[in-house]
């Protein structure tokens, strides 16, 4: 049974199906746009772990051009007001200033 807590939680329980996503165990989707998508899927694969910006510019826009990276910035933003519970205080998706983000799921249990 999830806990009753888990909205409040840092933490964040995540299932992507397609560019459906759902929190801490929800059955109500949250629509994600095809570039929410891919960096929530990109962050999925190495779960609590710094992400550099350079890899997310690669993965999800196929560049190596950093020289203008507003535009990881702008969908990290519209991907925060869709998980976090106050976006301009994250605890889910973390920015390391300088590196990267940070994508704060619990460890599966099993």
């Amino acid at each position: 049974m999830p806990n009753s807590d888990a909205k409040n939680n840092a933490h964040l329980s995540i299932k992507l199906i397609d560019r459906d996503l759902y929190l801490n165990g929800s059955a109500q989707a949250i629509k994600l746009r095809p570039k929410e998508a891919r960096l929530v899927a990109v962050m999925l694969s190495t779960p609590n772990q710094v992400v550099s910006r350079a890899t997310l510019m690669q993965k999800v826009w196929q560049t190596d051009f950093l020289d203008d990276t507003r535009t990881l910035d702008v969908h990290i933003s519209w991907l925060r007001r869709k998980i976090e519970d106050n976006p301009t205080h994250p605890r889910r998706l973390i920015t390391v200033r300088g590196v990267g983000y940070c994508l704060i799921v619990e460890k599966q249990r099993g």
